[in-house]
């Protein structure tokens, strides 16, 4: 019997720590959805231009889960969080039921096709110069740091300006 209440002692602060986190993770709004997505990325663009660096967008919504992931990743990783204001700015672009940004997605060449979160790295001219599928940064239940820093590490204007053959 007591091994039993221990069980279930366990179990419920297991669930009392999963509902803490979710509601953390899962309450943000990090994308805003009334936002005019296509004057987003002019603005990030300019800004990249002005700051020497690349558009990092990243293409989803509050409603999925995998985009508030990264994100807290993002935020909780100081390496990463660190590389990404170093070398990029960073924007959300809004995917949802009620605002496709269609005109956005078109622009982007319909990053939406590989699922959310998706990534598309802009050069300081507008263009389109990757997309990511995120599942490929994945490991287990997130993101998996190396995984993350590897793919922005070869999407810099350094990585992609300078010859390997020096």
């Amino acid at each position: 019997m007591n091994l039993n209440i221990k069980f279930m002692k366990i179990r419920n602060v297991i669930i009392f720590l999963s509902l803490i986190v979710s509601i953390n993770v899962f309450g943000q709004k990090i994308y805003d959805e009334e936002i005019d997505a296509l004057k987003q990325i002019d603005n990030a663009i300019e800004k990249a231009d002005k700051e020497n660096k690349y558009v990092l967008a990243m293409v989803g919504g509050n409603w999925c889960k995998w985009c508030l992931i990264f994100n807290e990743k993002v935020e909780k990783t100081p390496q990463i969080k660190q590389f990404i204001e170093d070398n990029f700015v960073f924007i959300h672009i809004n995917y949802s039921k009620n605002n496709k940004n269609e005109k956005a997605m078109e622009r982007l060449n319909y990053p939406n096709r590989f699922g959310f979160p998706v990534f598309v790295i802009l050069n300081q001219k507008g263009e389109r110069i990757h997309t990511q599928n995120s599942a490929y940064l994945e490991e287990n239940n997130g993101y998996s740091d190396k995984k993350v820093m590897d793919f922005l590490d070869k999407w810099t204007i350094k990585a992609t300006t300078t010859s390997p053959f020096k």
